[in-house]
């Protein structure tokens, strides 16, 4: 069974589903309104743990009226949630999400997320030390992201780095990862690039391997050589948060059976997390992933 510690953010989420996007200034009617949970590193955490790895989360959330509902839903999932902080006199994260025709935007509140601390992600060293690999993102401070590759790194643990939301790092932290995970925008931020070079010379560029995301056209991977192209799965888009989630998961859940295989059934995984309403409501099973790439030979 692999290992997987994640290093991230725990979200409320408050998705509204609506026809389409309201215009600036412009009040909509929705058709739906549901809180499910969520956060970068929660859904990376589930999406993990429902295809079969043990997973341990560190994160945090506030002192309010989501926070054990938070630590509730994690631990429901089977992930561990021993160091999960509650911080006093603070909110826990939330993401307000509106959804229409298959896509959705995102408004993030950090809350408790903004107060995750490198001393919370040395207090779980010992977690470090014994995981196949850390997941880790960019909805904490980014002093915890260098924490995570440092620690994990000083300790030989791969790190898959998923720069979202992305910003500006300093060479040295990619150095430090095993891969990155970006989209074609966020590999452009990460590197301070032209957003319209062409993302395969972004690739080359990259201190490290990585693997880019390029949603319904699949995914790009490269550790040496010119980059690789792994198709992606045709589904009926219902709601795509938590794809990307489902990926990054998936990616680590597979990655012992070699960097191929782990980007196709993390392509599997994503399209099939996109097919129900909320970032966790398609997340699937092995089954389900292994049923599709049985159907779908791309």
């Amino acid at each position: 069974m692999t290992c997987l510690v994640v290093v991230g953010s725990i979200n409320m989420d408050l998705v509204t589903v609506a026809k389409r996007f309201p215009a600036p200034g412009e009040t909509l009617l929705g058709e739906r309104f549901l809180s499910v949970h969520g956060g970068k590193g929660g859904n990376q955490a589930v999406a993990a743990a429902r295809l079969g790895a043990q997973v341990h989360m560190v994160g945090a959330v506030g002192d309010d009226a989501f926070a054990e509902s938070l630590c509730d839903e994690l631990a429901k999932e089977g992930v561990g949630v021993g160091h999960v902080s509650r911080i006093a006199d603070c909110s826990s994260g939330t993401a307000s999400i509106t959804v229409a025709g298959g896509e959705n935007e995102i408004v993030v509140v950090p809350g408790a997320n903004a107060r995750l601390e490198p001393s919370h992600v040395a207090k779980a060293q010992h977690l470090i030390a014994s995981a196949d690999a850390v997941l880790v993102q960019m909805e904490i401070p980014l002093e915890t992201v260098e924490a995570t590759l440092r620690i994990a790194h000083a300790q030989r643990v791969p790190v898959i780095l998923n720069p979202a939301p992305a910003q500006l790092l300093p060479m040295e932290w990619l150095h430090l990862a095993r891969y990155i995970t970006p989209n074609q925008h966020e590999l452009a931020i990460l590197l301070g690039a032209d957003p319209s070079e062409d993302f395969r010379s972004l690739m080359h560029r990259t201190p490290c391997p990585v693997v880019l995301t390029r949603g319904a056209e699949g995914a790009w991977f490269r550790e040496e050589g010119e980059p690789q192209h792994q198709a992606g799965f045709e589904m009926e888009a219902v709601d795509s948060t938590g794809a990307g989630d489902t990926f990054n998961a998936a990616f680590a859940v597979f990655l012992h059976e070699g960097l191929p295989i782990a980007v196709r059934k993390a392509c599997a995984a994503a399209a099939l997390s996109v097919t129900r309403l909320g970032a966790r409501g398609g997340m699937p099973h092995p089954a389900e992933v292994e049923a599709l790439l049985a159907r779908q030979h791309v």
